[in-house]
């Protein structure tokens, strides 16, 4: 082989794949032990998203922005990490009622990467610019990467960011070569892991934090929620019904009867019932300012608020002066 065909080096390994010094003699340890030394290394996770949250709100900003023009998000993972993507993607359509295709997670290898590691699909550079083929300028791609270095994330990064969608790369490594495909590279620092290269430790729980801050924050920016209360849920058990009597008590200072009456007359819309009762306009009228203003409750409070007529009444415990 000559000097041209040697493989390109290796470089510094990623600090996920380094041997931890605090946990060299992990099986001499009982179990309490192995527990407590898994613990105390948990605490860097906390300081790691911590360190990440300027940079965290910039992307909810820009990706509240985009979807708010009818833009995308999509994560875009191998392994533990395209795990956690369609894990967090897959949770806001019941819990915050997103409607399906507005944050979707990718993994490499598809659905049966979910439940079995699927050889060599993370290496495919390929495979992630295809799983990105249909991204436009208005949508955000996010690769989740441990090691920073996967060929899929590559690739779906490189195809957003060639139609013009924001790239953004969350890794735990601070010189994560795929970052050069990617506008911003937001890094949770968390080191070596305790089991040496098992990203599904450390570095997998400070992704799924900062994707579960991104996510409910962009929620949140997008009106899905009221004050903290998850009134988009949606309601398709008995459970979930009787959350949604709860959350109207205690949102619109209501008994148990008075809100299950509202429910009733607004077909069981927990959004319009609280448009309801704090304005002076019937069901139809408050789901129409509800879909005048992309469902936020807040939002559509405000406009009623603005129109000649009666006031609007106050919170509970606030004021209408």
């Amino acid at each position: 082989m000559t000097q041209s065909q040697q493989p390109p080096s290796p470089g510094p390994l990623s600090p996920t794949e380094q041997r931890n010094p605090r946990s060299a003699g992990l099986d001499d340890l009982d179990t309490l032990g192995v527990l407590q030394v898994m613990n105390d290394e948990d605490h860097a996770v906390l300081a790691a998203v911590r360190a990440a949250l300027p940079q965290l709100a910039e992307l909810v900003d820009i990706a509240a922005e985009r979807m708010r023009r009818g833009g995308t998000v999509h994560y875009f993972g191998a392994g533990t990490s395209g795990r956690l993507g369609v894990l967090d993607a897959s949770e806001l359509l019941p819990t915050f009622n997103l409607e399906p295709g507005r944050v979707v997670g990718h993994i490499a290898g598809g659905q049966a990467a979910l439940v079995n590691a699927v050889e060599n699909a993370e290496d495919s550079t390929g495979d992630g610019r295809r799983a990105a083929g249909k991204l436009g300028p208005d949508d955000v791609a996010i690769g989740i990467a441990a090691s920073g270095s996967t060929p899929y994330v590559r690739g779906a990064l490189e195809a957003a960011g060639e139609v013009g969608a924001h790239t953004v790369l969350i890794s735990n490594n601070p010189a994560a070569p795929v970052a050069e495909a990617a506008a911003d590279h937001i890094l949770l620092d968390t080191g070596p892991e305790v089991v040496t290269g098992s990203t599904r430790l450390k570095a997998g729980t400070a992704q799924k934090l900062t994707l579960n801050g991104f996510s409910t924050a962009l929620m949140i920016a997008l009106g899905r929620t009221w004050r903290n209360l998850m009134v988009s849920v949606v309601a398709t058990n008995d459970k979930l019904r009787e959350r949604t009597v709860r959350i109207l008590c205690e949102a619109a200072d209501l008994s148990d009867a008075e809100a299950r009456e509202l429910l009733e007359r607004t077909g069981g819309d927990l959004k319009t019932a609280l448009v309801v009762s704090f304005t002076s306009v019937t069901p139809v009228a408050a789901a129409r300012h509800l879909e005048d203003n992309d469902g936020s409750v807040k939002a559509a409070i405000t406009a009623v608020s603005a129109e000649p007529g009666p006031a609007s009444r106050a919170e509970p415990g606030q004021s209408n002066a």
